[in-house]
């Protein structure tokens, strides 16, 4: 049995360095959104039931955010969503940083998006308006997108160069 084991394990790095090669040459999130705005096969019709939750921490302020770490969790984001707690909101986390952008299709609330480098520090805080097909792309290369309820970064003091502690 531990000369299978010996054999997979340099399968399964091979497989696993493809799939991270294949993401290098991914372009950024904002060209689905160039692609066709209006379509909708493949769409998610309606809120998912909150996923995984971790605690968070900027600039002091603790807050309790789901984690978006695979494709289908992070194309149906906050989508259909009638309100968020006080200090709840969703983390969104890409494999490498890259120029990342986000739009309001199909979201029914107003969001504030901060998006942070690979160490977490904030590049880019930017306000979202519900129900729009405006993309709202990164000032910077991300590797993390932080949604929250709008105004919660400047109602709690946090700005570029605050980092997302997790």
């Amino acid at each position: 049995m531990q000369k299978t084991r010996l054999v997979q394990a340099p399968l399964i790095a091979l497989i696993l360095a493809a799939c991270n090669s294949a993401d290098a040459d991914a372009p950024p999130l904002r060209s689905l959104a160039e692609q066709d705005p209006t379509a909708s096969a493949g769409e998610p019709t309606e809120a998912a039931e909150p996923g995984e939750q971790v605690t968070i921490r900027v600039s002091g302020i603790e807050g309790q955010v789901e984690i978006a770490d695979d494709e289908a969790e992070r194309s149906r984001g906050l989508m259909f969503r009638e309100k968020l707690g006080e200090n709840d909101g969703m983390l969104f986390i890409y494999p490498r940083e890259r120029t990342l952008g986000f739009w309001m299709k199909n979201t029914l609330i107003p969001l504030d998006i901060a998006y942070a480098d690979r160490e977490g520090r904030i590049v880019d805080i930017q306000q979202m308006e519900p129900q729009t097909l405006e993309t709202h792309d990164s000032a910077a290369p991300a590797q993390y997108a932080l949604e929250m309820n709008q105004g919660w970064f400047e109602a709690n003091g946090v700005g570029i160069g605050d980092r997302i502690e997790f």
